[in-house]
């Protein structure tokens, strides 16, 4: 064999092997690899005291999936002051009561939810390369289907111990002496997103401070400006599952909407405000694997602002 062949089957031969590798880690230990990512903004009001929020998204929940059921339950030992799931959560009808038991401490502190089109449709055996193509729906095209799963269960799971739902919805939550007023959308993929119109002129908070979040599945970038143009201070997205797939100096190969591919997972800033999207727990049970983003939570400390020294 010449040597130029030799070499050139010898390359074949370890990129084979490279691309079998990762596909064993990213099918069976990465996705497993659940993993808590820590933030801390100063936004806040001056004279407010810290709060945490625990941001959740795509879980994509089967029943049978205990490792994923183990650190959802690990997540109630932070005690989080606000929790935001940004949808996505099941990937079953049989995973509602399911996931309702293992998030039943979260359930009881003050929390919101949207959903995601995972919560509302069965997933389905897809061909993997369709993510790296331009969207084939024409613009402007609104799923017609019914949903396939019982999201209206699910909605009320989720709200049974007073999480706000906040499809297309507007609403407030006290922490002590900070008033939350969130925003949110319908699942914006499947362009059911619809901005609630603000109230002519809401009351004055109870203690003068306001934490104004925007929360939606899929971080469009109409959605993000609405959010924007409305006063949000923070917010939270889901949906991209980080890229999924990431190749080292490249980062994420697609987002699966028209965000930035470098905005794929964790805080960035849109026109100025922090926005935070999660990677998610999860995947479709059909490509159920993770490469160079590993599956994740959010802990945010939100603080006010550093009191400026004294000269």
């Amino acid at each position: 064999m010449r040597p130029a062949l030799a070499a050139a089957g010898a390359a074949s031969a370890l990129g084979l092997g490279a691309a079998a590798a990762a596909h064993l880690w990213a099918r069976h230990v990465e996705i497993h690899r659940y993993t808590l990512r820590e933030v801390e903004l100063r936004i806040l009001p001056p004279g407010t005291r810290t709060i945490r929020i625990l941001h959740i998204s795509d879980i994509h929940l089967l029943p049978e999936q205990q490792r994923k059921l183990d650190f959802l339950e690990h997540l109630a030992l932070l005690r989080p002051h606000l929790v935001i799931d940004t949808g996505d959560n099941i990937a079953s009808a049989a995973a509602i009561p399911v996931l309702a038991r293992a998030l039943d401490p979260l359930l009881r502190r003050p929390g919101a939810f949207v959903m995601g089109s995972n919560d509302m449709f069965e997933p389905m055996p897809k061909n993997p390369a369709r993510y790296l193509l331009p969207d084939p729906r024409p613009e402007g095209m609104t799923d017609p289907k019914e949903p396939t799963l019982p999201v209206g269960e699910l909605a009320e799971r989720l709200s049974a111990h007073g999480w706000k739902d906040l499809t297309n919805a507007r609403a407030r939550i006290e922490l002590g002496g900070l008033e939350v007023r969130l925003v949110g959308v319908d699942d914006p993929h499947l362009e059911l997103d619809e901005m609630p119109a603000a109230a002519e002129a809401p009351p004055p908070p109870v203690h003068g401070k306001v934490l104004h979040l925007g929360v939606a599945h899929a971080p469009y970038r109409r959605v993000l400006d609405s959010f924007i143009a409305d006063g949000a201070d923070l917010v939270l997205a889901g949906h991209t599952h980080g890229g999924q797939l990431r190749l080292p100096g490249i980062g994420a190969l697609v987002t699966n909407c028209d965000l930035p591919r470098r905005q794929a997972r964790g805080l960035s800033t849109w026109q100025g405000v922090p926005l935070n999207v999660s990677a998610g727990m999860g995947a479709s049970p059909y490509s159920n694997y993770r490469l160079l983003t590993p599956p994740e939570a959010t802990l945010l400390t939100l603080r006010a602002p550093q009191p400026s020294p004294v000269r």
